[in-house]
């Protein structure tokens, strides 16, 4: 086996689910999922619309559950513990695991106040410390330069790609382990993509990327593991390389190739 694929395979477990499922209302839309996530690797998930990606992205920090009448089955383990009990502090979770969606939401504020307002919010009343975390995060984001001499303007004022990264670095502002993207790069023309693509390879050295994509090309740019999902069931789920060289599956190889989807 190849010495890369050997240092994957051991990399520490940050999710591990297993024989998840769940409903809205009647509609089974995810089925009996078994998926691990590992540590410091970006996982992308991809497949055709409607086919449970994004609501398996959202039942990892549970915001699945503002949508009425949802149910589940089955365990989702975050470092070891079940978030799906109902002992789990959905706050504590989300504290853990940000997330960053797929058209850029700014809050009508400041730069600044963008950036700040999680530390706020978890008490951090402190400026000098504030203005720390602004900037780590901004520069974490990679749009420090950008904005620097601009913090207290209105963050509507930035560029749609701008927009996104001021949103990775909200949420790198908690201190986050886990970052779910849910097609980060869709509303963003192909310079921005291609900068926030750049920035999650960065990112993967410290934290746990999954990001959810209809781009192939994306998933095979920068992931290191990519599932297959169709019609609420992982259909196959590998590393990248192995995923589009060598599926396993003939469903894998027909939507990769474009025959479906």
């Amino acid at each position: 086996m190849d010495k890369t694929v050997v240092s994957q395979l051991s990399k520490e477990k940050v999710y591990e689910t297993s024989q998840l499922n769940l409903w809205y209302g009647e509609k089974h839309a995810l089925k009996n999922i078994e998926l691990d996530i590992h540590q410091n690797e970006v996982t992308a998930i991809i497949g055709p619309s409607g086919c449970g990606k994004s609501t398996y992205l959202k039942t990892l920090n549970r915001m699945v559950e503002l949508t009425p009448d949802v149910r589940t089955s089955g365990e989702i383990k975050y470092r070891n513990r079940n978030i799906l009990d109902k002992s789990y502090k959905v706050e504590e979770l989300r504290t853990q695991v940000g997330m960053v969606f797929q058209k850029p939401n700014p809050f009508p504020k400041s730069i600044y106040e963008n950036v700040a307002y999680g530390p706020k919010i978890h008490g951090i009343r402190n400026k000098k410390v504030l203005d720390e975390v602004v900037e780590k995060s901004l520069r974490g984001a990679a749009i420090w330069d950008e904005v620097k001499d601009r913090l207290h303007d209105n963050a509507y004022g930035l560029s749609g790609g701008q927009q996104q990264r001021l949103c990775i670095a909200r949420c790198l502002a908690i201190e986050p382990d886990v970052i779910l993207m849910d097609e980060p790069t869709s509303a963003l023309d192909p310079i921005s993509t291609l900068k926030v693509e750049e920035l999650v390879q960065q990112l993967k050295e410290h934290y746990s990327i999954i990001i959810v994509t209809h781009n192939m090309q994306q998933a095979a740019r920068i992931s290191d593991r990519t599932a297959f999902f169709l019609n609420g069931e992982v259909i196959e789920y590998n590393n990248t390389n192995t995923i589009f060289s060598r599926p396993s599956d003939q469903r894998t190889e027909d939507y990769i190739s474009g025959r479906f989807g």
